[in-house]
């Protein structure tokens, strides 16, 4: 078994003994050094967004002090959520191992592919207003931030 994979394994499978979330770890290695490790704290935190990925992520970015973890790659138990995927993006990261897959999580009951639908019938602009309602209010005035923010010289685009 691969080593980093073992220790999303391992992380996961610590979960079932100490309850703290779901049966679920990662790991963010950059050039062969574990530099983030984290496992689902969900119910532990009080968190929905305490994901195993999230949580390793977040070790990471404060291992390196930095938000840009270009160059490392992510190790995780089950492929990642809609959320996890897309804190995966932000933070720059280009590979991901996973162990099981979405189905496999579905299959032991959690609604990642509640979320994979939504978004799926959101672009095709079929929304369910009993899920989420999205509606967009009082634009004229808070798109003045965002235009101040582009004329400012000092601004960090991330």
């Amino acid at each position: 078994m691969n080593k980093y994979m073992k220790i999303a394994k391992e992380l996961s499978e610590n979960n079932l003994k100490t309850n703290v979330g779901g049966p679920f770890g990662a790991c963010v290695v950059k050039n062969g050094k574990i530099i983030g490790k984290g496992s689902n704290h969900v119910l532990s935190n009080n968190d929905p967004t305490a994901h195993a990925e999230i949580m390793a992520i977040r070790e990471a970015c404060k291992t390196i002090n930095s938000y840009d973890l270009n160059g490392c790659e992510l190790y995780t138990s089950c492929y990642p959520c809609p959320m996890c995927l897309s804190a995966i993006i932000w933070s720059n990261i280009k590979k991901v191992y996973y162990g099981n897959t979405k189905e496999d999580a579905a299959n032991i009951g959690f609604r990642d592919d509640f979320i994979y639908e939504y978004i799926k019938k959101m672009t095709e602009n079929k929304t369910n207003n009993k899920t989420l309602e999205l509606e967009i209010m009082d634009r004229e005035e808070t798109i003045k931030t965002f235009n101040k923010f582009m004329e400012k010289s000092d601004k960090t685009i991330y």
